[in-house]
C-alpha cells in the first residue's frame, strides 16, 4: 500500500496540491478537492496585478494582496490544529500548518504566472518568488514578512563556513512531505489518534526504513493499538541500534521484565 502511494507522490511531485492531497487521503481516509477553495484566491490575486507590468512590483502586490485582503496572515504557533494538515478545510479557516502553506502559496503564485518555489531558511521553510535574474522575494509563508539579503546571508552563514559553500536551492519535496509527516503525527498522537498516526509512521519509515527514531515511535503506537507482538520487535530494533540512548537503556530494562514474566506464565 506504501509503495503504491510513494509510486504515486513520485509521480505527482511536480504538483504539490496533488502529492499533499494524496497523503491527506492516506492519513485521515478521505480529502476534500481543495480547488474550489484555491480558485476564488487566484482569481483575486489575478485581478490586482493584472495592470501592473513590474515583476517585482507585481510580486509585492500579489503578496500583500494574499496576506491581507485574502486574509492569510496569521500567528506562529507551536501547535497547529488537525484541521490545518487538510488542504480544504485549512484553506477554507485560513489556517494551515506552515510547510502546507508554503507549498499552496507557491502552487498560488504559479498559477498566478509567478516563477516561484519553496527554501529552507534556517531554520524554516519560506516562498520565494523570483522577480528578476538577480532578484527575488523570500518571504515568511505564515506572516508574509519578507526577509532582507542581510538577515538572509546571516542566516545562511551558520550553515556554511564559507559563503561560496551555500546556494539557496529549492527545498526537495520528500524533505516537505517528512515534515509534515512529522508534525502531522504528533498533532494525531496528543488527539489520541494513534491509528491515524500510526499511518503517518509507516510513510516515514517507507521514506527511511531503518530509522530508529521512528521504529520506535511505531513501536510506541502499536503498543497504544494493543498490538504489543508487532510493537516488541520496533522496541528492540531501538534498543539494539542505539544502545546508549537512555530512553534505549529504559527500555531494555522493561523489555527484559516481560520476558521474565512471560517465563514464570508458562
Amino acid at each position: 500500500m506504501n509503495e503504491l502511494l510513494l509510486s504515486e507522490i513520485s509521480n505527482a511531485q511536480e504538483d504539490l496540491i496533488q502529492t499533499f492531497s494524496l497523503l491527506e487521503k492516506s492519513i485521515f481516509g478521505e480529502s476534500q478537492e481543495p480547488n474550489s477553495a484555491l480558485l476564488p484566491i487566484i482569481e483575486s490575486c489575478e485581478q490586482a496585478c493584472q495592470d501592473i507590468d513590474e515583476e517585482l512590483d507585481k510580486a509585492e502586490l500579489f503578496i500583500n494582496s494574499l496576506f491581507v485582503d485574502q486574509l492569510f496572515i496569521d500567528e506562529q504557533t507551536n501547535q497547529w490544529p488537525l484541521a490545518s494538515f487538510k488542504l480544504a478545510s485549512g484553506i477554507k479557516q485560513r489556517k494551515l500548518f506552515p510547510t502546507l502553506k508554503a507549498a499552496v502559496i507557491a502552487h498560488l503564485a504559479r498559477e498566478c504566472n509567478f516563477e516561484a518555489d519553496c527554501v529552507f531558511v534556517p531554520n524554516k521553510v519560506m516562498v520565494r518568488i523570483i522577480c528578476e535574474e538577480q532578484y527575488a522575494i523570500i518571504f515568511d509563508p505564515i506572516t508574509g514578512e519578507s526577509i532582507n539579503y542581510q538577515e538572509l546571508d546571516r542566516r545562511m552563514e551558520e550553515m556554511a563556513s564559507e559563503p561560496e559553500d551555500y546556494h539557496l536551492a529549492p527545498v526537495d519535496v520528500n524533505t516537505l512531505i517528512v515534515e509534515y509527516l512529522n508534525a502531522c503525527k504528533q498533532s494525531l498522537i496528543e488527539a489520541g489518534s494513534f491509528e491515524q498516526a500510526l499511518r503517518c509512521v509507516d510513510l516515514l519509515i517507507a521514506f527511511k526504513p531503518d530509522s530508529p527514531e521512528q521504529r520506535v515511535e511505531r513501536g510506541f503506537l502499536l503498543h497504544q493499538l494493543d498490538c504489543f507482538k508487532v510493537a516488541y520487535d520496533d522496541y528492540r530494533y531501538f534498543v539494539e541500534q542505539c544502545p546508549d540512548d537512555p530512553a534505549a537503556q529504559l527500555l531494555k530494562l522493561q523489555l527484559e521484565n516481560i520476558k521474565i514474566n512471560e517465563t514464570i506464565l508458562h
